[in-house]
C-alpha cells in the first residue's frame, strides 16, 4: 500500500525526521489560505501515487498566494501521467502546499529490502533529485549501500563511514546519522517495503530536511496496522485492481494485451502468461483466483476480465 507524500511526511514528522512546514488542501481557496499562513512563497504539489511529478507539471513553485490559487486550480480535478506511471493517469484530488526551502545540496536516501541477500538495505547517494536507477547507471560510484542484519540493526560505524566517505562535516554527519536511524526504525515498525526521501536537502543553516517522501507498506502486514488502512486512497488504483483487492484476488492489468487469463496459483499464472506470449499473443492481465476460490470469487474474476475493453479472448487454466 502506497501512501501520499503528505501522509508519509506526517509519519516522518512524528518520528523526528525534519520536514518542511506544509498542509494539505482539497480546494483552490484552501490552498491560497494555507499559502498566506506559510508566508506567501510556496510549492504546490499534486498528491498522486506516481513518481516524476515535477517533470509532468505536478510540482509548481508559486511566488505568492494568488499564484498558489492558480496552480491549485489547474491541478485539482485534473489527472497526471508521468514517465513512471506508464499509460496510467492518476486523478489529482488534493494538493500539498509547502513552504519553500533554500536548497544548498540534494541527496538521496532510502531504506528498502534486498531480496537477494534477504535483509534490509540503506541506500544513500549525493545525486538527489534524480531517479535512482538513472544514478546507478550514470554515477554508480556515488551510491553507498549499507546492508543491515535485521537482528542487530544498522551498524553505527557503517553510517559513520558513509559520512566520512562523502566528507560531511561534523554537524551534518550527526544529523544524517540520526535521520538514518529514525528512518530504519520507521521501516521496521511500520512493516514498510520502501521508505524513500528524494531529495534529502541541505538547506540554509546547514540543516538536513526531507523535501519529498515516499512510503510503501507491505500489504501482507496491514492486519497489524489497522490505523494505516484508513490512509489508502482508492482513487489512485485501477478500478479492476480495486475490485480484485476487495474480493481477495491477485490481479494486475497489463497494457497491450488481448488475452484475459484466469488461473489458480501464482506460479501457474506466470507460466500461463509465458506460454501465451510464446504462442504469439499478449496476456492482458495477471489473475490468480487462488487454489480454493469460491463460486462467487470465480464469478467476480470473470466480471473483472470481461470489463477490460482490451480483452478479445479468455484463457482459463485451472
Amino acid at each position: 500500500m502506497q501512501l501520499h507524500e503528505y501522509q508519509a511526511k506526517e509519519i516522518l514528522k512524528e518520528n523526528n525526521v525534519p520536514v518542511p512546514e506544509g498542509k494539505i488542501a482539497a480546494t483552490s481557496k484552501a490552498s491560497e489560505e494555507i499559502a498566506v499562513s506559510l508566508g506567501g512563497k510556496c510549492v504546490v504539489k499534486a498528491q498522486v501515487h506516481a513518481g516524476g511529478r515535477g517533470k509532468a507539471g505536478g510540482i509548481k513553485i508559486a511566488k505568492d498566494p494568488k499564484e498558489v490559487f492558480e496552480f491549485a486550480n489547474q491541478m485539482l480535478g485534473s489527472s497526471l501521467k508521468t514517465f513512471q506511471s506508464g499509460d496510467t493517469e492518476f486523478p489529482i484530488n488534493k494538493v500539498y502546499i509547502e513552504k519553500t526551502s533554500d536548497i544548498q545540496s540534494e541527496y538521496y536516501l532510502a531504506v528498502t529490502m534486498d531480496f537477494d541477500l534477504k535483509c534490509p538495505v540503506i541506500i544513500f547517494s549525493t545525486e538527489g533529485g534524480m531517479n535512482i536507477e538513472e544514478v546507478a547507471e550514470k554515477y554508480p560510484d556515488k551510491i553507498i549501500k549499507i546492508h543491515v542484519d535485521p537482528l542487530v540493526g544498522p551498524s553505527p560505524y557503517k553510517i559513520r563511514n558513509l559520512a566520512t566517505f562523502f566528507n560531511f562535516d561534523k554537524d551534518v554527519s550527526s544529523q544524517l546519522y540520526k535521520i538514518i536511524l529514525e528512518l530504519y526504525e520507521i521501516f521496521i515498525s511500520y512493516d514498510c517495503s520502501l521508505i524513500e526521501i528524494n531529495p534529502l536537502a541541505l538547506v540554509s543553516g546547514s540543516k538536513l530536511i526531507a523535501l519529498d517522501a515516499k512510503i510503501t507498506i507491505d500489504d501482507d502486514s496491514l492486519f497489524r496496522h489497522k490505523d494505516l488502512e484508513a490512509l489508502f486512497d482508492e482513487s489512485q488504483i485501477n478500478k479492476s485492481e480495486l475490485d480484485a483487492q476487495k474480493n481477495d484476488l491477485a490481479y494486475i492489468k497489463l497494457n497491450g494485451g488481448e488475452v484475459g487469463c484466469m488461473v489458480n496459483g501464482a506460479g501457474l499464472a506466470m507460466a500461463t502468461m509465458d506460454i501465451t506470449m510464446k504462442a504469439g499473443a499478449m496476456p492482458a492481465n495477471f489473475l490468480d483466483v487462488g487454489g480454493s476460490a469460491s463460486e462467487e470469487r470465480i464469478s467476480e474474476a470473470y466480471n473483472i476480465i470481461t470489463s477490460d475493453e482490451d480483452v478479445k479472448l479468455i484463457l482459463v487454466n485451472l
